[in-house]
C-alpha cells in the first residue's frame, strides 16, 4: 500500500463483524484465566496485554500505523515527543556513556540531552549539521552509543544530511536516530536513507488538530545489535527483571528495541498515552497525507510572499531556490518539506514583536505544525533556557519569527501578514 492508504487502513484490520472504526479499549486491566497464562506475559513468553501502563490494543493499533508509514518493524507510542526522544536515548545510553546530537535540535531536546541526561551521567557532543568530515569524525569516543538528529531541525529549518550521519555512525559501529517529525513519513522516510530509529512528537502534524500530545518511537528493525554486542549490554546480555531474556537473541533485529523499551523503560517510567489520546491521534493520521500536501503548498506561497516584502530582512524555507537546504530537501523530501517557515522582520526583535500584535488570522502560540497557522518568537519563549551563543549555534537568531502555516485559504493568511506588516 502507498502512504496514502496506509493513513487510512495500516495497523488495525477489523474481522468479520468487528467494529469498522479502531476500538477504544478504555481500560487499565486484562483478565486472565489462570496465573499461568498471566505468568507467560511477565516472563515475555507469550504476547497479549495485563495493564495498560505498559501496552493497550488500541495504542498497538495506532503504533503499527506509525510503523508501516515509517517503513519499520516494530513502534511504541508515548505520553510526549519529550518522552520518545527521551527513551528512545536512554534505551541504548546509561551512566559513562556517550551521544553525538545535532547542535540545532528542537530547544527542549537540547536541554533534555544537554542538563537532563548529563545529570544522569551520560555526555553529549553538539555538532554543526553541516561540519567537516574531520569534525564529525573526531566527535565520536570509545563509548559512543547513538547520534541523534532531526530531520528538519525546528526552528532553524536545516535539512539533515541523513545518509552521511547514518554511513558515519555505521562505521562506528551505532545507530542513528532521527526525528521525523516535522517531515512525517508523508514527505521523508528516514529509514530509506540508513535511519536506524525514528522518533515523532505525534502532537504535531500527526495529530494535526491541537487535540493530543504524544510521541511515537519506530525501530527500522535493520541494526544488528549482537554484531557490536560489547556497546549494548542492555540488549546484548541477559536481562535479571525478566528472567535472563537477552533482547537481541530472543526478538532479533526485528523487535529487541522496541521490546526493551516497552518492558524496562515503559515498566519503570511509565509514559504511556492514554487509549483516548490514541484514538484521537488516529483520527488524525488518517488525514495526514492530504493535510501535508496542502501545507507544503500553502507554506511555499506565502514563503515567496515574505521574500518579496520590503519588511522582512530574510526568509528561511528549503523549498526555496536559493536557499542553502534547496538541494538537500529535493534528495531527501522530493515532494515538499513542511509548513514551517522561518523569518526575520526588518527593525530586529521589537519589531519581530510589534508584527505579531498586529496579526488576526495566525494566532500567537507555542504550538506548531497544526491546522491553524501560528507563529512564535522562540528567542523569548521554546528556546529561552539557551544563551545567546548556543542560539546561534542551533540556528535561531534572536530576530527569528518562526510562522507555521496551516490549512486554511492561503489567500487570508497572506493577506493577514500583509497587514500585519504594514502596521509596523
Amino acid at each position: 500500500m502507498r502512504a496514502e492508504t496506509k493513513c487510512i487502513q495500516a495497523g488495525y484490520e477489523p474481522k468479520n463483524g468487528e467494529s469498522r472504526l479502531m476500538p477504544i479499549v478504555q481500560s487499565t486491566t486484562f483478565k486472565y484465566d489462570t496465573s499461568e497464562d498471566m505468568g507467560k506475559l511477565f516472563d515475555l513468553e507469550a504476547s497479549g496485554y495485563f495493564y495498560t501502563r505498559l501496552q493497550n490494543p488500541t495504542n498497538d493499533y495506532v503504533a503499527a500505523k506509525i510503523a508501516a508509514l515509517e517503513g519499520g518493524t516494530a513502534a511504541m507510542l508515548t505520553s510526549s515527543g519529550q518522552a520518545a526522544t527521551f527513551f528512545a536515548v536512554f534505551n541504548l545510553a546509561g551512566q559513562g556513556d556517550h551521544v553525538i546530537a545535532s547542535s540545532t535540535i528542537y530547544g527542549g531536546s537540547f536541554n533534555l540531552f544537554n542538563v537532563t541526561m548529563r545529570r544522569m551521567g551520560i555526555d553529549f557532543t553538539f555538532v554543526d549539521p553541516d561540519c567537516s568530515d574531520e569534525e564529525l569524525e573526531n566527535a565520536f569516543k570509545p563509548n559512543t552509543k547513538a547520534v541523534f538528529g532531526e530531520t528538519i531541525a525546528n526552528p532553524a529549518l536545516n535539512v539533515f544530511d541523513i545518509e552521511r550521519f547514518a554511513k558515519t555512525a555505521h562505521a562506528h559501529g551505532v545507530p542513528l536516530i532521527i526525528d521525523n517529525t516535522f517531515a512525517t513519513p508523508i514527505n521523508c522516510r528516514p529509514i530509506e536513507w540508513g535511519a536506524d530509529i525514528v522518533t515523532h512528537s505525534t502532537t504535531k502534524y500527526m495529530d494535526g488538530h491541537d487535540a493530543t500530545v504524544g510521541g511515537a518511537i519506530v525501530d527500522s528493525g535493520k541494526f544488528d545489535w549482537m554484531a557490536h554486542a560489547d556497546k549494548f549490554p542492555g540488549l546484548c546480555t541477559p536481562d535479571d527483571s525478566y528472567h535472563g531474556i537477552t533482547y537481541a537473541d530472543k526478538f532479533g533485529k526485528e523487535g529487541a528495541f522496541i521490546t526493551k523499551c516497552t518492558a524496562q523503560l515503559m515498566r519503570d517510567l511509565g509514559s504511556i498515552p492514554s487509549p483516548m489520546n490514541c484514538y484521537m491521534l488516529n483520527l488524525g493520521l488518517e488525514s495526514l497525507a492530504v493535510r501535508m500536501e496542502r501545507h507544503v503548498a500553502n507554506a511555499q506561497k506565502v514563503a515567496e510572499f515574505l521574500q518579496e516584502s520590503d519588511k522582512v530582512e530574510w526568509v528561511n524555507y528549503p523549498g526555496l531556490p536559493g536557499n542553502k537546504y534547496y538541494e538537500r530537501a529535493k534528495k531527501y523530501m522530493p515532494n515538499g518539506t513542511c509548513g514551517v517557515i522561518s523569518f526575520g522582520v526588518k527593525g530586529g526583535r521589537k519589531s519581530a514583536e510589534e508584527f505579531m500584535k498586529h496579526l488576526k488570522v495566525a494566532m500567537i502560540a507555542t504550538h506548531v505544525a497544526d491546522a491553524h497557522t501560528c507563529v512564535l518568537h522562540p528567542a523569548s519563549s521554546t528556546h529561552r533556557q539557551m544563551t545567546d551563543e548556543e542560539l546561534l549555534a542551533g540556528g535561531v537568531a534572536p530576530d527569528l519569527v518562526r510562522l507555521s502555516v496551516g490549512i486554511e485559504n492561503v489567500n487570508d493568511i497572506i493577506e493577514d501578514l500583509e497587514q500585519a506588516l504594514g502596521a509596523i
